[in-house]
């Protein structure tokens, strides 16, 4: 097997649409994208890769990377994406760890590569688009590596975590279900190291989809793409649908009424941000919220096992094929809440030259345990409350941030809230929040929202001080960046 071959969409159709940040566009159908993909092979040949081999690519969304991705398969070597985002170390930390043979840079980033690494430019030779003779792809077990993924690595270097065909595969087949997708226009926004957008790219174009990739997420561009290419299916994190939803004077001109499903993952999305997405794209767009990790797949849950749709704000039921339960902090099982172990065809087998690392994390058959605390309602159906590390203690008691998140954003002045820890001399560590106002609502205080987090919930977990600012810093997967918000936090307090 070979997941390279899911290619899948008729000659003609349009495959992949790359937008640029100034919101020029080309647009590939099927031939041409396979096309380009059998000239790529050819490419990767020349530079002397060969089955087994390791290649990373460090570099913005581009066609190019699509282009690679696929040709990279086929030849069956293992990708490596590299989040450019990273600093020095963590690059060549990736491109040593993963055994890389080659590194793919664009021209952005080349520089960023360590000196006397081998380095090749991402962009093939310049060819026509003619059709050329597709060879088979390279025959693959289903145990062999088709990427490395590495974790964002908030605590310490990043970690690598190998998935096989067999894996992946098994998450292409379980998207594909409830098709057929060919209508879909899918817009990825995500960068292609994180495994929200690489996997939804592989999806669409196994469903014969059209992938409308921007090179870069920005707000404005994202609501224009929408638009101009009449986008039916959004993927994205929450973070960046906070930050769309804030452009109001883009939305109000926009016709978005292509768009049927919404789907977002990768991090929790609150109450009140699902309520402004539905605001935005109105009752005829399905809101899917997704929960999966690297090292224990990216899909976990959905519909109950009769077809029901998650309530609003839960990820749903465990899919067929994955094994689900809860383990409290003394590791019994719970039926309420606790921290989610899974099994998943497509769990990791272990990170990457970190065998210790592995053990604290999975079982020896094949049980991960996420980090993840997640409560389950009396239907069965799973909820997200918190990670494990983002849980501190105030005074003997136990915070959840996203507890204290939600509450704040039930304000109606408060678009969005992350609540971090700093250290206290007496509680040990007390919360502090960072807070987006909405911009059509009247101007809310510190001391307003200190008091009404006071009101709403546990005295203990009340944020002890209020910080204001025009926008959350995300980090490289674009989620929430709390360690920068806990720097900024101790910098402004006394």
């Amino acid at each position: 097997m070979n997941i390279g071959e899911r290619l899948q969409g008729r000659a003609g159709d349009a495959a992949l649409i790359f937008v640029r940040p100034d919101a020029s566009a080309t647009t590939y159908s099927y031939a041409q994208l396979a096309s380009r993909i059998e000239r790529y092979r050819g490419y990767l040949r020349g530079l002397g890769l060969r089955r087994g081999d390791s290649l990373a690519i460090l570099a913005d969304n581009s066609d190019a990377f699509v282009v690679a991705w696929y040709a990279a398969l086929r030849e069956g070597l293992a990708l490596v994406p590299v989040n450019h985002k990273l600093p020095a170390a963590g690059i060549a930390h990736i491109l040593s760890d993963s055994g890389a043979a080659r590194v793919l840079a664009d021209a952005h980033h080349a520089g960023n590569v360590p000196q006397g690494f081998p380095m090749s430019p991402l962009t093939e030779p310049a060819a026509s688009l003619e059709d050329e003779a597709t060879l088979p792809a390279v025959p693959m077990q289903p145990e062999d590596c088709a990427v490395v993924l590495y974790t964002s690595g908030s605590t310490g270097m990043p970690k690598g975590v190998p998935m096989d065909h067999l894996g992946y595969g098994w998450t292409i087949d379980t998207r594909l279900k409830g098709g057929p997708h060919d209508h879909h226009r899918l817009l990825v926004a995500a960068p292609l190291y994180h495994i929200n957008a690489l996997g939804a790219v592989t999806f669409a174009l196994a469903a014969g989809a059209c992938v409308v990739l921007l090179q870069r997420f920005d707000a404005r561009l994202y609501i224009d793409a929408i638009e101009r290419h009449r986008c039916t299916w959004l993927t994205s994190v929450p973070a960046m649908l906070a930050m769309v939803v804030r452009e109001t004077e883009a939305l109000r001109s926009a016709d978005l009424s292509s768009v049927h499903l919404v789907r977002t993952g990768s991090s929790p999305v609150s109450e009140k941000l699902l309520g402004q997405i539905r605001e935005v794209f109105g009752d005829h767009a399905q809101i899917s919220n997704a929960y999966g990790t690297t090292e224990g797949g990216p899909l976990v849950f959905g519909a109950s096992p009769q077809g029901a749709r998650p309530p609003p704000g839960a990820v749903g039921w465990p899919l067929p094929g994955v094994q689900a339960r809860l383990v409290d902090p003394e590791g019994r099982e719970s039926t309420t809440q606790g921290e989610l172990v899974h099994r998943t065809p497509a769990t990791m087998k272990g990170y990457l030259n970190l065998p210790e690392k592995t053990r604290q994390v999975l079982s020896p058959d094949g049980w991960y345990a996420s980090g993840d605390i997640f409560r389950r309602d009396a239907a069965g159906a799973y909820w997200f409350v918190s990670r494990v590390d983002d849980m501190f203690v105030c005074g003997g008691e136990n915070i959840h941030p996203q507890e204290v998140e939600r509450i704040l954003e039930t304000h109606p002045a408060v678009l969005q809230a992350c609540v971090v820890p700093v250290p206290d001399d007496i509680k040990g560590a007390k919360p502090v929040a960072f807070v987006v106002r909405r911009s059509d609502a009247q101007v809310v205080s510190e001391e307003q929202l200190r008091a009404f987090a006071l009101a709403q919930g546990p005295a203990y977990q009340h944020p002890r001080h209020v910080f204001f600012l025009e926008r959350l810093p995300l980090a490289g997967t674009n989620k929430i960046d709390r360690k920068e918000l806990m720097k900024l936090a101790r910098e402004q307090l006394p």
